[in-house]
């Protein structure tokens, strides 16, 4: 399948998952995932999309600092719940990174190992967007999204599908709304604003 070219110029996501070690997926456990592999996961690529994923790229930077982020080892709480807004997209897609799950992941090997569950949270008392919190350090970082600050989705979406659409706005539609996503990548550090907790 062919993928629009500016996926491929997005900061891919270094990991290390201990429990991908210990199955034999490859000797060191470490895991690179793209953009274009959250697409995949996904479905689509859109604003919210693209949101989850910075979300987890400058969160887990600031987190981890020089370290790789441990997959499977990161609290992930969210302030809304799953049905408000995007919210639950945004946290499908953090728990595609993360590892992190409410109650439907995988449930560890004999001992509690590698358990994945009760890891993500919504409606969380936190004053951002989203929290991480590393399980061996404590160590907690806050983040924000703020699209709106260089783009507007509702509107571009309304462009396409309003009463005022025209033939052309309908025809142009799917490019303009992927140079938003690429406008978003773009201003990562607009868009993300990662508050020591």
């Amino acid at each position: 399948m062919k993928y629009l070219k500016f996926f491929d110029e997005i900061e891919s996501i270094l990991l290390k998952d201990e429990l991908a070690k210990f199955l034999g997926v490859n000797e060191d456990g470490i895991i690179e995932l793209t953009y274009t592999d959250i697409v995949k996961m996904a479905g689509h690529s859109c604003a919210t999309v693209a949101g989850g994923y910075l979300i987890a790229l400058k969160g887990l930077e600031a987190l981890y600092v020089d370290e790789i982020p441990k997959r499977g080892e990161i609290k992930v709480e969210m302030k809304k719940a799953p049905t408000d807004d995007n919210s639950g997209v945004v946290g499908c897609v953090l728990s595609n990174i993360t590892g992190a799950t409410t109650d439907y992941g995988f449930g560890g090997i004999p001992g509690g190992k590698f358990n994945r569950r009760n890891l993500l949270f919504y409606n969380a008392p936190i004053d951002t967007d989203v929290r991480f919190t590393r399980l061996d350090t404590k160590k907690a970082i806050g983040i924000n999204y703020h699209p709106e600050k260089v783009v507007n989705p509702s509107q571009i979406l309304m462009s396409a599908i309003g009463q005022d659409a025209t033939p052309e706005d309908k025809k142009t539609f799917s490019k303009r709304f992927q140079e938003m996503v690429k406008t978003i990548f773009e201003n990562k550090n607009t868009v993300i604003e990662v508050i020591e907790a």
